[in-house]
């Protein structure tokens, strides 16, 4: 089987459009399934899709959307793994888009684009990442990457250990990141999936979410190997900044915890990083990484360097 979609849900309505967008693809090149997993304390409402052989139900009654995904992924029977939330929903020709994007180049992460809509379905922005190959600074920046439209490989899955269940927010980009460190991604411009992007109504913290993503982002620059990659995945200036700004900001993080001994490890990453990029060090965009915060709506817009990936993209 190819490719098995997990959609975590609390019963919201839409999830009959969500189910219905992947049983509904025009897709014969392979086996594909849908796991729905129902997180919330009661049956779900009864509807059409529910009797369709290539769908599976499964309850964990409210433990947060990471343990419902993981617990979907371990039912699961595809090469790929693919996690759309209960109120986003697939493109037709989505899967056979990706499905050709898999087979074109080995990557452990495979991606299209993703049209953003408010909760009127009023379209708002494109996401177009342009990220391929090694994209571990990409990653460690902030660069977001939705889960929505794309596929994950389940032994790269199971090999990092799924979703951390400690993260209720910052998962998909932690997800990201530690698949990162050791694996490739590829993607598409074209756009696969439309998400619905809300703040209100939603089941994420946001209070949380910063919080949350610097811890989440501390355990992955302590991994072996680490800085190396991140070295590799510089591809310009701006992105050897980056690497600097990432070990400067959790020094700054772990000295105000007390942790005297790790901020001391950070900030000598920090000076290697330095060092490492000397060629680099009066060039504008290099100092602009270092000085300021990431600007991801830059990175689609092209004017931020992307990595060595052979065909870059654009918004």
């Amino acid at each position: 089987m190819f490719c098995s979609t997990i959609i975590p849900t609390v019963g919201r309505p839409s999830l009959n459009r969500a189910v219905e967008s992947v049983l509904n693809q025009q897709f014969l090149a392979a086996g594909f399934e849908v796991i729905v997993v129902n997180d919330s304390s009661t049956p779900l409402v009864s509807a059409p899709w529910q009797n369709d052989k290539r769908v599976q139900i499964i309850h964990t009654l409210g433990h947060e959307r990471s343990v419902a995904r993981n617990t979907g992924a371990a039912v699961a029977r595809g090469l790929y793994f693919h996690f759309l939330d209960d109120d986003d929903w697939l493109l037709p020709g989505a899967l056979q888009r990706l499905y050709d994007l898999a087979h074109e180049r080995k990557a452990a992460w495979v991606y299209g684009g993703t049209q953003l809509v408010n909760r009127q379905g009023d379209p708002l922005i494109k996401v177009r990442p342009a990220m391929n190959g090694n994209c571990f600074i990409q990653a460690i920046a902030g660069e977001w990457v939705p889960l929505q439209a794309s596929l994950i490989r389940a032994d790269a899955f199971f090999t990092i250990g799924g979703f951390n269940p400690l993260l209720a927010g910052p998962e998909d980009n932690d997800l990201l990141r530690r698949i990162a460190l050791t694996n490739s991604l590829i993607g598409t411009e074209e756009i696969v999936v439309t998400v619905e992007w809300r703040e209100t109504a939603s089941t994420t913290n946001y209070d949380q979410h910063p919080e949350q993503s610097r811890w989440a982002r501390e355990q992955i620059l302590e991994a072996s190997g680490a800085f190396t990659r991140m070295r590799l995945s510089a591809a310009s200036s701006y992105w050897h900044g980056r690497i600097i700004r990432a070990y400067l900001t959790s020094t700054v993080w772990n000295l105000c915890r007390g942790q005297i001994l790790v901020g001391a490890s950070r900030c000598c990453h920090a000076v290697a990083a330095l060092l490492y990029a000397g060629r680099y060090w009066f060039s504008p965009a290099f100092l602009r990484a270092i000085v300021k915060s990431y600007d991801s709506d830059a990175f689609h817009r092209g004017e931020i360097e992307a990595s060595a990936a052979p065909r870059p993209m654009v918004n």
